[in-house]
C-alpha cells in the first residue's frame, strides 16, 4: 500500500495531470507511472517524496528483484518524476542524478545456419501457385533482409528485375534501394509470369504478393506459412517472421560484409542496432573454433 504521507497522493495526482496535459500519454502509461511511484511511497513509509535521499532511492531500486528491463523502466519513472518536482520547485536538488540503470545482458537474435536457410527455402512445393509464391517470398526476404511488413507491403512497381533491386518503404516512411541477387530475381520473374497471374484470376492489385483470393498477403498469414514450412524443414529451430532477416545480416557479416553496408541494407537508422550481428558472428566463430580447432 502507498504511504499515508499527506502530500504524496496529491503530488502523484499533480504529476499525472502534468503528464497528461504536456505529453498526452495514454491511460495505461499514466497508470504505469503511478504504480511505480506508489511502490516507492510504500518503501519510503513515513518519508515524503520530497524528503527522499539519493541513498534511499538507491536502496529502493536495489530491493527490487527482477529483470533489468523492469528496473530500467522503474528508474525512468523516478527520473521523470523528480525532474518534474525540480521544475515545479518542490525540491532543490534531483536525487536521481547519479542513479544509473542496470546493465542488461545483451540478447542475441536467434538465427538459422546457412544449411537451415537452404532447407527452409526448399520446403514449398513450387509446382503449385501458392508454393511458388511462398518460395519467392522466402527468397526475397532472405536475399534483401526485409522486415516482414516491408515484404508484404511491396508493390509490383517497386520491383526492378532488370536492375535487380527493390525500392523499399521502411520505418519512418524512409525509402531505400535494396539489391536482390540473381537467385531472388529469377524466382520473382517466374512468380510474376505464372503463379501471381493464376492467383489473381483476372483480378487486379498493385501488391506484389497475393493470396488465393487475390488479396494482399498479411503479416499474420506469412507467419503461419513460415511456421508450417519450418516445422517440416528445420524442426526444433527457432522461427519467427524476423528470423530470415537476422540470418541475412549475420551471414553477410560472416562472409566479410562491411558493417556500414549491412546497416544500409537493413535500413537501420543507428549503426548500434546493426552491431548486434557482429556479436552473433563472433559467437558463431568461437563455437566453430572450439569444435574444429585441434586445441579448441
Amino acid at each position: 500500500m502507498m504511504s499515508a504521507t499527506p502530500d504524496n497522493a496529491a503530488m502523484l495526482d499533480a504529476f499525472g495531470d502534468a503528464l497528461w496535459l504536456e505529453d498526452g500519454l495514454s491511460k495505461n502509461t499514466l497508470q504505469s507511472y503511478r504504480r511505480d511511484l506508489e511502490q516507492l511511497a510504500s518503501f519510503l513509509q513515513e518519508t515524503s517524496f520530497q524528503q527522499a535521499s539519493e541513498e534511499e532511492l538507491f536502496a529502493f531500486l536495489a530491493a527490487r528483484r527482477g529483470r533489468a528491463s523492469s528496473a530500467a523502466r522503474m528508474l525512468s519513472s523516478l527520473k521523470r518524476f523528480y525532474a518534474w518536482c525540480l521544475r515545479e520547485q518542490r525540491i532543490k536538488t534531483d536525487p536521481t542524478l547519479k542513479l544509473e540503470p542496470p546493465k542488461r545482458v545483451p540478447r542475441f537474435p536467434k538465427i538459422l545456419s546457412e544449411a537451415d536457410v537452404e532447407a527452409l527455402l526448399a520446403a514449398p512445393k513450387v509446382n503449385t501457385p501458392l508454393g511458388m509464391r511462398d518460395r519467392t517470398m522466402f527468397e526475397v526476404l532472405y536475399a534483401a533482409g526485409l522486415r516482414v511488413s516491408e515484404l508484404v507491403g511491396l508493390k509490383v512497381f517497386e520491383v526492378n528485375l532488370d536492375a535487380g533491386v527493390l525500392r523499399v518503404l521502411g520505418k519512418g516512411s524512409k525509402e531505400r534501394l535494396v539489391p536482390l541477387g540473381e537467385e531472388a530475381v529469377d524466382w520473382l520473374r517466374r512468380y510474376l509470369q505464372t503463379a501471381r497471374i493464376e492467383l489473381l484470376k483476372k483480378k487486379s492489385t498493385d501488391y506484389l504478393f497475393v493470396t488465393a483470393r487475390g488479396a494482399s498477403m498479411t503479416r499474420q498469414a506469412f507467419w503461419q506459412n513460415l511456421k508450417r514450412y519450418g516445422a517440416r524443414a528445420v524442426p526444433g529451430k527457432p522461427l519467427s517472421p524476423h528470423v530470415l532477416r537476422h540470418a541475412f545480416a549475420t551471414h553477410l557479416i560472416n562472409h566479410g560484409a562491411d558493417l556500414r553496408v549491412v546497416q544500409m541494407l537493413l535500413g537501420h537508422a543507428d549503426i548500434a542496432t546493426t552491431q548486434i550481428y557482429t556479436h552473433v558472428a563472433h559467437e558463431r566463430m568461437k563455437v566453430l573454433h572450439a569444435k574444429h580447432h585441434p586445441r579448441g
